[in-house]
């Protein structure tokens, strides 16, 4: 992984499910990219990105989820 800053009108960003209104830990991702998954904290949207392969995404996820 390498963190990035892409151009953040691209991105569509949509936050966690797990994120509350009470300004708890958000994450916020863009997935619709072909090949990638983006990653931001959702308090800092101007912030740093990470921009991670689908790939290592789904097994990160996969991870959680057991």
């Amino acid at each position: 992984m390498r963190a990035v800053r892409p151009g953040l009108s691209t991105p569509t960003w949509r936050k966690s499910s797990y994120s509350n209104r009470e300004g708890g830990d958000c994450v916020e991702i863009a997935d619709h990219i072909p090949g990638t998954t983006m990653v931001r904290d959702s308090k800092n949207p101007d912030g740093p990105v990470l921009a991670i392969p689908a790939g290592a995404w789904a097994v990160f996820i996969a991870t959680l989820s057991h």
